[in-house]
């Protein structure tokens, strides 16, 4: 099995150099030479003929398993400069690998019974990630607990810079002109949109979530800020919401979980619900270089039933729902910054963490924090943000009510 994985690495591994340190201590290296490496170096050591076996069968999910149990570890590096010298060399897909182009052909074959959510497996789903004990998010995100991309307008922004300046990037696409529109807030989190559309735009404002941790910690945060005649939470799915509509509709980070079976479904939702002056704004992780499939180490342990669409996947179901879309930004780089905060924060908590789970929970985080970033940065992950209406005369000609209504809330902000 060791030739066989040599075999593969020499031939997948042509970008920077990546170091491997055998169970019997002799070390390979695979990429560009020494003296002439101008991408990332990285290192790992396998350490034991299983660890090796499982890597030539499957890769993709045989890192992340490996390293959680400590059979794999970095090796003249840290996790990240790991697998930052694995990731560069997939940045366009597995096509330089046999075994991770077979893989990926059975992942997009049975993607669709991978995404089917339902409203009862969608709520098994949530509590898989999102019903964790509460305080693991408080020791890694921003005080509000925004768990998607910020927003860093310059670059230097800190994390609650860069989270407040998303809110208010979304609620300038909401065009929130006038106090008490009915906003729905789809997949809230902890609150901390509602609650600041609330707050800062005299909105009222229900969200919904599917995970009874959020729930109790949103009610909460909207009672202790005084907020609970504004804003009110309610455990249901977005196809469960019905006898009223909305002025505006929001969903941030959620769009993720609904499934490729499910896209139809959901904007015929956004539609119903949706008043014909209304604006809806979608913001969700997609790829840029079309339909693929969910990485199985992640469906597996962080996101079962999670996929980031492709621009191509979307606007067909939009198209057919009858509604508009009326602008799509790219948020390229946004997300990778994000969470290089959020595994700066869980790095420097990791003792608290550990004492709340494990080490083997600590390693299956580490993994997907900076595996995740490098996909923002080194392959085709970014984040879209589609504004969608009804009516072609909902919203001004020029896009310049946007910038306006954001230097209108900076300024307010200021002058606080």
């Amino acid at each position: 099995m060791r030739r066989l994985l040599d075999l593969l690495l020499a031939y997948s591994i042509t970008v920077g150099r990546l170091s491997v340190r055998w169970p019997d201590g002799t070390v390979s290296w695979y990429g560009e030479p020494e003296h002439d490496c101008a991408g990332p170096i990285g290192g790992l050591a396998l350490l034991d003929a299983g660890a090796v076996r499982a890597m030539v069968r499957d890769p993709a999910l045989a890192v992340g398993e490996l390293y959680m149990a400590g059979r794999l570890v970095p090796d003249g590096g840290g996790l990240y400069e790991m697998l930052d010298a694995l990731l560069v060399n997939f940045a366009h897909g597995p096509a330089r690998n046999p075994v991770m182009r077979v893989r990926d052909w059975l992942d997009r074959m049975v993607r669709g019974v991978a995404q089917f959510n339902p409203v009862s497996r969608a709520q098994r789903n949530v509590a898989h990630h999102y019903d964790l004990n509460g305080r693991l998010y408080s020791l890694f995100l921003d005080r509000d607990r925004q768990y998607s991309c910020a927003y860093f307008p310059t670059g230097s922004e800190t994390l609650e810079q860069a989270q407040a300046a998303k809110k208010r990037h979304i609620a300038a696409k909401l065009k929130l002109d006038r106090p008490n529109l009915e906003v729905l807030d789809i997949g809230c989190g902890w609150g901390g949109m509602a609650l600041t559309l609330a707050r800062d735009y005299g909105a009222r404002v229900t969200g919904i979530t599917l995970s009874n941790e959020q729930l109790t910690e949103a009610r909460a945060r909207a009672a202790a800020e005084g907020l609970s005649d504004r804003v009110s939470f309610e455990l249901l799915d977005y196809r469960q919401v019905s006898g009223r509509s909305f002025d505006r509709i929001v969903s941030v980070g959620m769009f993720e979980h609904v499934g490729l079976l499910h896209y139809r479904s959901f904007f015929e939702a956004v539609k119903r619900l949706l008043e014909p002056s209304g604006v809806a704004l979608l913001h969700t992780i997609g790829r840029t270089d079309g339909p693929g499939s969910t990485n199985r180490w992640i469906a597996k342990y962080i996101f079962p039933g999670g996929y980031s669409p492709a621009l191509s996947e979307i606007v067909p179901h939009v198209e057919r729902s009858g509604l508009l879309i009326t602008d799509i930004e790219v948020l390229r780089l946004h997300y990778a910054e994000t969470i290089r905060h959020w595994r700066w924060r869980f790095a420097a908590n990791r003792d608290a963490i550990a004492a709340l789970y494990d080490e083997a929970f600590c390693r299956m985080f580490e993994f997907y924090l900076a595996g995740s970033e490098l996909a923002f940065r080194r392959q085709d992950h970014v984040n879209f943000q589609v504004q969608l209406t009804r009516e072609k005369t909902a919203l001004p000609q020029s896009r310049d009510y946007m910038f306006e209504a954001e230097r209108q809330a900076v300024a307010a902000k200021q002058d606080a």
